[in-house]
């Protein structure tokens, strides 16, 4: 480069030498010179870049042009010349002077080495790109190291790892399917594998089953059994895909064997319904065809050899059986696949010896592994105390008596989770004895359940650590009810009655319980005794669950003593009154705490005790108690505009509940007034939908008007101004400030009023409702007003207003 410097310069070339010595820093000289010597042999032009560059060593149009140039003049010359080594040493001269950073460079170079056959070379500067360039720039560099993966000299490593999905795709449409299915196999099982494209390994799956199914004899030698049982423990999702590839890859080859087993292996191992489906469908299909094929074989034989001992004449019997059996087997094979999702579902245990009816032996085998499998704490879909019975009752049926109560026996040890199913248990046990003629057996049994268990018993299980279903077995209604049944059938009046003396004691009788024991008493004339369980009853229960019980003890009562001893019958009553007065004493009280409790509370939490206020109501007295809170609220509650629009919403509710429409509909009216379409959105698409549902055309078009009121109210809100009242005309009689107010919200609450009645000012929400309640009171809102919200006419109008 140095003799390239010794170029004699021409008298033409004068006058540019002087520019670019006079300012060597300036690109325009240097770029008029190599332009004017367009034509100069190539030495020369080198010479001029050399020179510029050395000037300016940043300038990338320099090092473009000059690179260009370089490039055109070796890509004539044999990859060998000594023209392609100064091209690539310019090129790391540029990389060095800070041409790094634009990917042009970068490309220019890698494709004058990918034309020299440097793919070594290529490929170590396809990196430094990428790892110079920024991400954004990436896709420049990309499609030379796709162009590198293929060219017929890239190694297959290099290529895999450049693109290995372009790769696979070049092998399979050359036919290569071993090598295809090799690379496929180590991309999916390379940790480190990151997709170009972003394909995960799942979906590399199919194309690696497809090339193992359908070319078995390609890929002989390959580990197929390996590889895809390894990936079906990888990859569970798809087992039902893999499976079904690595049976048709032994069918393809002829092992027919081989596949079944394959199938069956899967079979009893898949997990879901859905690899079960695939798998089953797939097994099927094979056994269709295997069963063709034997058809067609016997078919096309034109031998004779039906008397030959050879002769396979059981083969195609042997097909249609395998695929008879099959099919049967499948709500078997269907029903293993949901237990072992979830081994304590109880009903498809059920579901499972329901299949097995037919086979006594497998149907109690089904029910005793049922039984030993599922946990009770566990147990899903019905009670675990059914499997155990369902297992007696078999027993049962089969005449074996002997073996279901010792089924019984072992299900009252079951460690159950509540005490309802073992004392489902117990009375199942009890109505066996009773259908067998054995109530003796019967009572023992329930006497033996409700008895309590000792302190030893209770401290034993205390020590093991939580409290034994058995403890609680004795205050079980359910047993208590069948050990009266026994009693009342079996037993004699006094038993009877000690059952329900029991039951008072432990406190598991009802108010209907009771009644029925004075009844008992009754029927055979002992009516003192009747009296006194009466009497027992009403002091057990309080108001309102005893009043069917002083119904009836006053009823009988006055018909057995009204006459004979008045003063007892006085001072029952008195005691009935006082009891009754009670209860209700106690509701009147509670609501007038809430109700205090509403006035007191600051108004930003008033809202809450006012829910709570509706719910208690409600419970207490019903709806129309509801009403009246919901009605205070709203009027004289002194709630904030969120408030008031959320009992009035609650309200309107309550009201469509009741079959109120038109109330309803005025309630959201009402809140409308001052409630902002834009602000508060949810509120209008309820009435919105209250309309469509219960409305007509006319009221959803008036729903509409009020909607657009509103939002030009809000659009106006700017317009209300406070004066004095002075300033106003004079102060109302309350002393209270007088307002000047858009008419349009006046409009929308369906109130016209001159200027001289308007109301103070307020935010907007408070002076509406402040201006409801004034209009109604001096007689002017709308009368569907009044009544909603439980406005009365002021006296000094008419009746009729």
């Amino acid at each position: 480069m140095a003799a390239a410097m010794e170029i004699e310069v021409s008298a033409d070339d004068v006058a540019y030498e002087e520019d670019v010595l006079r300012d060597p820093f300036r690109l325009s000289g240097w770029l008029r010179y190599l332009s004017a010597r367009r034509a100069a042999p190539p030495a020369k032009r080198a010479a001029i870049y050399e020179r510029a560059l050395r000037a300016l060593p940043g300038s990338y149009k320099l090092w473009h042009a000059y690179l260009t140039e370089l490039g055109d003049a070796a890509r004539a010359l044999p990859v060998t010349h000594a023209a392609h080594a100064g091209l690539d040493a310019a090129f790391e001269r540029a990389l060095a002077a800070g041409m790094s950073r634009m990917p042009r460079v970068w490309h220019m170079y890698a494709s004058s080495l990918l034309h020299q056959r440097l793919l070594t070379r290529a490929r170590h500067v396809l990196d430094r790109a990428l790892r110079s360039l920024p991400v954004t720039q990436h896709h420049h560099v990309w499609p030379l190291h796709l162009r590198l993966a293929s060219l017929p000299d890239c190694p297959a490593p290099t290529a895999v790892r450049v693109h290995a999905e372009d790769f696979i795709a070049f092998l399979v449409s050359a036919g290569r399917w071993r090598d295809a299915a090799q690379h496929l196999a180590a991309a999916i099982d390379d940790e480190g594998f990151v997709s170009v494209k972003g394909t995960t390994k799942r979906q590399l799956l199919p194309d690696l089953c497809g090339l193992l199914a359908q070319h078995p004899e390609n890929v002989a030698g390959m580990p197929v059994d390996g590889i895809l049982r390894g990936s079906i423990r990888k990859f569970p999702e798809e087992a039902g895909v893999l499976w079904t590839s690595l049976a048709s890859h032994y069918a393809r080859r002829g092992l027919h064997g081989k596949a079944r087993d394959v199938f069956e292996e899967a079979m009893t191992t898949a997990t879901t319904v859905k690899d079960f489906r695939m798998v089953f469908d797939a097994y099927l299909h094979f056994e269709h065809a295997m069963a063709a094929a034997e058809l067609e074989l016997c078919q096309a034989d034109t031998v004779d050899v039906q008397d030959c001992w050879l002769a396979d004449r059981d083969s195609i019997d042997l097909a249609m059986a395998r695929l008879e059996r099959l099919l049967e087997r499948r709500p078997e094979l269907l029903n293993s696949v949901l237990l072992r999702q979830n081994p304590h579902d109880v009903q498809v245990w059920h579901e499972r010896a329901k299949i097995f009816h037919k086979d006594p032996a497998r149907h109690a085998a089904t029910y005793a592994e049922a039984v030993r499998t599922v946990d009770p704490a566990k147990a899903t879909g019905k009670p675990p105390h059914t499997l155990w019975l369902a297992l007696a009752k078999m027993y049962e049926d089969r005449g074996s008596v002997d073996c279901a109560r010792d089924v019984l026996h072992r299900a009252t040890q079951a460690n159950f989770t509540a005490a309802e199913h073992l004392a489902a248990v117990y009375c199942e046990w009890a109505n066996m004895e009773l259908r067998h003629q054995d109530p003796e057996r019967a009572i023992d049994l329930i006497r033996q359940a409700t008895t309590p268990p000792s302190i030893e018993a209770t401290t034993r299980a205390a020590a093991a650590g939580g409290e034994d279903v058995r403890a609680k077995l004795h205050r079980c209604l359910k047993l208590w009810l069948v050990y009266l049944d026994l009693m009342t059938t079996h037993g004699s009046l006094e038993s009877a009655c000690a059952v329900y003396d029991k039951m008072h004691d432990l406190g598991v009788i009802t108010p209907l319980l009771v009644l029925d024991h004075a009844s008992l008493l009754e029927q055979h004339s002992r009516f003192e005794d009747a009296f006194r369980v009466y009497k027992r009853g009403v002091r057990s229960f309080k108001h309102p669950h005893a009043d069917a019980i002083w119904e009836a003890y006053l009823t009988r009562f006055v018909q057995r003593h009204g006459k004979s001893r008045p003063e007892r019958v006085r001072d029952l009553f008195q005691a009935a009154i006082r009891e009754v007065r009670g209860g209700l004493g106690l509701a009147s009280r509670a609501m007038k705490v809430y109700e205090d409790a509403a006035n007191a509370v600051p108004a930003g939490d008033r809202l809450g005790v006012y829910e709570v206020y509706v719910a208690r109501a409600t419970e207490l007295y019903g709806l129309l108690k509801a009403r009246d809170v919901y009605q205070q609220a709203i009027v004289g509650g002194g709630l904030p505009d969120e408030g008031a629009r959320a009992m009035c919403v609650g309200f309107a509710d309550l009201e469509i509940v009741l079959g109120e429409v038109a109330r309803a509909r005025a309630l959201y009216a009402y809140a409308a007034a001052f409630t902002d379409p834009k602000v508060y959105p949810e509120f209008w698409k309820r009435w919105n939908d209250f309309e469509v549902l219960h409305g007509d055309e006319g009221t959803f078009r008036e729903m509409l008007r009020v909607k657009r009121t509103m939002a030009a109210c809000g659009r106006r809100g700017a317009d209300g101004v406070i004066l004095s009242g002075s300033e106003a005309g004079g102060a109302m009689d309350d002393g209270t400030t007088r307002v000047v107010a858009d008419p349009l919200v006046l409009v929308t609450i369906g109130v016209m009023v001159g200027a001289e009645d308007l109301l103070p000012v307020e935010p907007p929400g408070a002076f509406m409702r402040t201006c409801s309640r004034e209009m109604a009171c001096k007689g002017s809102a709308p009368s569907w007003l009044g009544s909603v919200l439980g406005l009365h006419p002021s006296p000094r109008l008419p009746p009729s207003a």
